[in-house]
């Protein structure tokens, strides 16, 4: 496995930069799980531009107010002055309190004085940084969504196979660790896994059991693909909670991209939304480092490897809606099944996964497809798109007409 290209960029890095070259209109805003590169990616981009370009992160020891946001403001305006204007770049921005109402005062008065500096925020809290920009800077942003790495991106960038996208997943800092499987597993846990609960989620968010969101992350690890009612789950978490703290937590992980509960397609949202979830990690590298398995017995262990292929299919999709790019649920009644159903802008794929698992007793495409109005039904593996070909092209090509 090489080291990661140097020229590599992710398709993103050229929307932000002619988002930026456009006259100044909106704060944008990139976001994404931590460790997806969006630092690298902002940085890839500030460098070629023409303006000058400012930039900062609030991630550093000493203690950030809302003052200093005003100091950097004011030190990009004084390079705003020609006729490229500046760009001012605000790294792990929700680490300031109050950081939206000084960006919105700030970014206001700019618009009457018609500066042409332009502003970009970053940060590796999803959940307060979506709050807000709600409550704060409405009709002020636009955002860039930086989702879990592809396998294409993976095997353009660091020369990954399939069989290493299944077991190391799509974090591109963990990638030149592949080799040392213990030391890639330890840094996925303590670097990615803990820090994202611990700073993204339990610092950040009102939880009353912590504890109960740990297991909560690790059950769904263990279980992704499977679908689990929440009675079953507080069944296996042996906690007094309720359906209802367990649907927030997983909205939470999901939130801070690491894993979701697909919902039951119902053609109707709040009967969907209602349903038992259908568990799912976002990065199979949270899978494999959860069940403690080592590579090679991830790779020999034909169940084990069958949850890995249906997990990466999931995650494809997931992160695809996690974009913006489509919704994903699973169906089933009756005892018939659909592993996936995509909807994009009113149509409907039905995916169907063979992984190499023992041979599943259902068959629902074709139950689905009578219920409801479905454009295209896709079988992946088997005789069927190949999971490499399915994994390597981005969602929206198997939307398409």
């Amino acid at each position: 496995m090489s080291k990661k290209k140097a020229d590599f960029r992710r398709p993103q890095a050229a929307v932000l930069a002619a988002r930026l070259g456009e006259p100044r209109r909106f704060v944008q805003v990139v976001a994404g799980p931590r460790q997806v590169g969006k630092s690298t990616l902002v940085q890839q981009v500030a460098a070629g531009l023409a303006a000058p370009v400012r930039y900062v992160s609030a991630d550093e020891p000493t203690l950030r107010g809302a003052d200093w946001i005003g100091q950097q403001w004011e030190a990009a305006r004084l390079e705003a002055g020609g006729k490229a204007g500046a760009v001012l770049v605000l790294d792990e921005i929700q680490k300031i309190p109050a950081w939206s109402e000084t960006v919105k005062r700030l970014w206001d008065e700019d618009t009457r004085r018609k500066r042409p500096l332009k502003v970009v925020l970053l940060g590796s809290a999803p959940l307060l940084i979506a709050q807000g920009l709600t409550e704060s800077l409405a009709g002020r942003f636009e955002t860039l969504r930086l989702p879990h790495w592809s396998y294409s991106e993976m095997r353009a960038a660091f020369g990954f196979t399939l069989d290493q996208y299944l077991v190391f997943g799509g974090y591109p800092g963990a990638a030149p660790l592949a080799h040392h499987p213990a030391r890639w597993s330890r840094y996925i846990a303590d670097s990615l896994i803990e820090t994202s609960i611990s700073r993204d989620v339990l610092l950040l968010t009102r939880v009353d059991k912590p504890a109960l969101l740990r297991r909560l992350f690790e059950l769904a690890c263990r279980y992704s693909g499977q679908v689990l009612s929440y009675t079953k789950m507080l069944g296996q978490l042996q906690d007094a909670g309720n359906s209802t703290t367990l649907a927030h937590y997983l909205d939470l992980l999901a939130a801070a991209g690491m894993v979701c509960g697909l919902p039951k397609y119902a053609g109707d949202a709040a009967r969907s939304r209602a349903s038992s979830p259908k568990l799912q990690v976002l990065n199979t590298a949270l899978m494999t480092v959860a069940s403690g398995a080592s590579p090679h017995e991830a790779r020999t262990d034909r169940e084990f490897r069958g949850r890995l292929v249906e997990s990466a299919v999931g995650a494809h999709l997931a992160n695809a809606a996690a974009a913006g790019e489509c919704e994903v649920f699973y169906w089933r009644e009756r005892g018939q099944e659909v592993d996936f159903v995509v909807r994009a802008r009113n149509r409907l794929v039905a995916i169907e996964v063979k992984s190499g698992r023992a041979p599943q007793a259902h068959a629902g495409t074709a139950a689905f497809a009578s219920a409801f109005k479905v454009r295209r039904t896709l079988l992946v593996g088997g005789d069927g798109v190949g999971v490499e070909e399915f994994l390597a092209k981005p969602v929206t090509h198997w939307l398409a007409e």
